[in-house]
């Protein structure tokens, strides 16, 4: 799983932001990887190698806070099912940065070219925003990339299920759900109990 910042120096460059621009790691978990990436903007990268299982949900927390000095942090975790416990990922500060998390997205995506003959499915379930207390996500809106848009692959869709949203892509099927499609969901389920006391 992977977790990165981009950089407000807008480069594929890793090498040429300017120090006042870069990413900077505060903390990360137990066998996480931390680093720079390019090629699609820059910034700060971690991630963690897991043995994913089919038919398994898994949570994950994401934090931003300003910083009160133009600075905001971005911290990520990840619940691990082994030790019933939630592990950090990694925590950063974006630097020329004063904002909470706004425009919320999730994404499905193939990253070896070699495989888009396979179906990839993702459900997106139970999902809440917390601002001082839970609020449920009731509604999302389909998007798509510039591989789609440029109608070179376009088995990608997406919609509602019985117990949130999903994702679909890769495999050549035939179900098109049009983009920008809005969708609404009433989440009938509890709200997450996390004491963030004891969060690392």
């Amino acid at each position: 799983m992977f977790f990165s910042v981009w950089s407000p120096f807008v480069t594929d460059d890793p090498k040429s932001i300017p120090d006042d621009e870069k990413i900077v790691l505060l903390k990360k978990g137990d066998n996480v990887k931390t680093g720079e990436f390019g090629n699609e903007g820059s910034g700060g990268q971690s991630y963690m190698k897991y043995n994913w299982k089919a038919d398994t949900t898994y949570k994950f927390l994401l934090k931003g806070v300003p910083n009160g000095d133009n600075s905001t942090t971005y911290t990520a975790w990840f619940f691990m099912p082994e030790t019933n416990n939630w592990q950090i990922i990694a925590s950063f500060k974006r630097p020329k940065t004063n904002t909470y998390l706004k425009r919320f997205h999730s994404f499905l995506e193939n990253f070896m070219p070699t495989q888009g003959y396979l179906t990839r499915k993702v459900n997106f379930n139970n999902q809440w925003v917390y601002d001082g207390e839970w609020k449920k996500v009731n509604g999302a809106k389909l998007t798509v990339d510039a591989t789609y848009k440029a109608n070179q692959r376009i088995d990608a869709t997406g919609g509602t299920t019985s117990t949130g949203y999903f994702l679909k892509m890769g495999g050549f099927f035939n179900e098109i759900e049009q983009p920008g499609t809005a969708f609404k969901f009433d989440n009938k389920q509890t709200a997450p109990q996390i004491d963030f006391s004891k969060l690392q």
